[in-house]
């Protein structure tokens, strides 16, 4: 007979690992609206998170910008940079049916991103220490630290500002009808490249703000972003790809089966038995865990 922990210990594993898996949740987030408007798996947006992090790193070091109050620049430029790196990059491979040469297109821009950050920080781990860095705040009874009690706000006010974007604004709309079909949405007079552009940009802001979470949580390289591309793209099959609020949700799921794995089994396990539930989900269940068939957000 398995002998259960104490529920105190419970939630705090419960706790650390839903807090934790919403930052995984943000980055599927950002997949799942550049999927679904362009059926790419955007594999750069890990390395696009850690290049985010390490601005932050150098706003906080270089001007002094509170790593949380960089959001008011981070998330603008990211907005900036999404648009520039569709509009150079995307646009004309997007207007192909063969998407083998946009997904080559995003593994070339994430191992050029992990070089320039490379050269120009340096491939030594990373981290941005505040004063507030080692404080914890409780929660239901359990204790955690402050800064994954922010990246798990982050996560909740990123998914719900793009929620409410695709919902109630006449552009995010014009981006749920491109991504349901994109030929019957282009017959409307809804422009391709312009829906196109606008959700890169929106996913790669959202990298902008996982990247605050990741630079104030974590240590990080310059090659860390891999990991964090896989790990978003577990949360996206777990959620359902193209499904918004799913994303958040799977990312919320992948850490709380990181956190009880972790205690109850090994920390060598972790990343195996994640996947192979990403790989039984696509196997048995592909529109995901919180979708219906077929059905996107």
């Amino acid at each position: 007979m398995v002998n259960l922990p104490p529920p105190e210990i419970l939630l705090q594993l419960s706790l650390n690992g839903a807090l934790g898996g919403a930052m995984y949740g943000v980055a599927a987030v950002g997949l799942s609206l550049i999927f679904g408007t362009m059926r790419l798996i955007f594999l750069a947006q890990g390395a696009m998170i850690i290049l985010a992090a390490y601005f932050v790193r150098a706003l906080f070091y270089g001007l002094g910008i509170d790593p949380f109050l960089s959001l008011l620049i981070v998330v603008p430029v990211g907005l900036g940079v999404g648009w520039l790196i569709y509009q150079g990059l995307f646009r004309k491979a997007a207007a192909e049916e063969d998407r083998n040469v946009s997904l080559l297109i995003a593994v070339g821009l994430m191992f050029l991103v992990q070089n320039l950050m490379t050269v120009i920080w340096g491939g030594n781990t990373a981290g941005v220490v505040t004063s507030y860095t080692a404080s914890g705040i409780e929660l239901f009874g359990v204790r955690t630290s402050f800064t994954r009690s922010m990246g798990f706000l982050i996560a909740l006010a990123g998914t719900g500002l793009v929620m409410l974007f695709l919902r109630k604004t006449i552009v995010g709309k014009a981006v749920r009808a491109a991504s349901e079909d994109m030929d019957a949405a282009t017959l409307m007079g809804i422009s391709p490249h312009r829906v196109n552009a606008i959700a890169f940009a929106i996913g790669i802001s959202l990298a902008g703000a996982a990247g605050v979470a990741v630079a104030t949580t974590f240590p990080f390289n310059p090659f860390a972003g891999f990991i964090f591309s896989l790990k978003a793209l577990v949360a996206l099959a777990l959620g359902g790809i193209g499904n918004v609020t799913g994303a958040l949700a799977g990312g919320i799921l992948l850490g709380l089966i990181e956190a009880y794995v972790q205690f109850f089994i090994s920390g060598g396990w972790t990343n195996a038995i994640a996947y192979g539930v990403f790989l039984a989900v696509l196997m048995f269940k592909p529109e995901g865990l919180f979708s219906r068939p077929y059905k996107k957000a």
